[in-house]
């Protein structure tokens, strides 16, 4: 094995792949392991590498984003052809054939709202809501031995009950 590495190692070992290693590069170029690792030190293959797939990293996310941007771009056309039919539907139906129009025309500004980053119904949670589901979830009732003193309420992480202790006690109530 006392073959010299060849100019091209690096772009070799960046093909690979996967199955990228110096003892595969040095398989396939007929070298010891110990000539490649030499050459990868001194020409700062690790640090290469890295700057490589940075940038592919940075190509890919670029794309994506303008890809995400073209289908928002496809959808609010959509969404104005839309609208257009349907305002020309509620004006060209009696009020009896409408529905359709109207159906229409609530998904569409639905859908408009959801496109501009409004909250649907679904989505949207009141914070009593939240605060419930927490006290349900997080506290837990405990009743002491002596019959004078009123239940209290503990954390039931701090005694070990878990959601479903909480939720147990909730339909036996």
């Amino acid at each position: 094995m006392n073959r010299k590495l060849p100019t091209d190692a690096f772009e070799q070992y960046r093909a690979l792949g996967e199955q990228r290693s110096y003892t595969a590069l040095a398989q396939r170029l007929g070298v010891s392991k110990r000539a490649v690792t030499k050459l990868a030190a001194k020409e700062g293959w690790t640090e290469r590498m890295a700057k490589i797939e940075e940038g592919a990293r940075e190509i890919s996310d670029r794309k994506a984003s303008e890809d995400l941007a073209a289908m928002h771009e496809r959808h609010l056309a959509t969404l104005k052809v839309m609208g257009v039919r349907v305002l020309s539907a509620l004006r060209d139906c009696p009020i009896t054939d409408g529905m359709d129009a109207i159906r229409a025309a609530d998904i569409t500004i639905k859908l408009e709202r959801l496109l501009a980053g409004e909250a649907s119904k679904r989505t949207e949670l009141s914070i009593e809501a939240i605060t419930r589901h927490e006290m349900a979830t997080l506290l837990k009732v405990v009743h002491d031995d002596d019959e004078d003193d009123e239940p209290r309420v503990v954390d039931a992480v701090a005694i070990g009950a878990g959601a479903q202790d909480a939720d147990a006690d909730d339909e036996g109530e």
